[in-house]
């Protein structure tokens, strides 16, 4: 089994789930999360008076996924979220040792 962690910027999370549903992925989990890459934040100016954005609002994608369909899926995340533009974001896939579904007891691939 994989863990994919795909950090995507806001406006792109309703392309990038139907995409994934499309795909047949079964589920996800999305969290508001803040940092900065290459780009170091950026420059804002309100009522006439520049502020400094360090850290950068972005969402965090997990999905737990078969080892099989990982890159696959990464592919989708991917093509879903890419504008062209610097900070489109990141995908990581980690190899994820065990699952269990708390409600049945299931393990590994079954419980996703």
């Amino acid at each position: 089994m994989k863990l994919i962690v795909a950090i995507i910027q806001p406006h792109r999370i309703d392309v990038v789930r139907e995409a994934l549903t499309d795909a047949g992925v079964g589920g996800l989990t999305v969290s508001e999360v803040r940092g900065y890459g290459r780009q170091r934040g950026h420059k804002e100016v309100y009522r006439g008076a520049e502020y400094a954005i360090n850290y950068v609002p972005k969402l965090k994608l997990e999905i737990a996924i078969e080892d099989e369909k990982a890159e696959e899926v990464a592919e989708v995340i991917m093509r879903a979220a890419r504008t062209g533009k610097i900070g489109d974001g990141k995908i990581f896939i980690l190899d994820l040792i065990s699952a269990k579904r708390i409600r049945t007891g299931e393990e590994g691939p079954q419980a996703l």
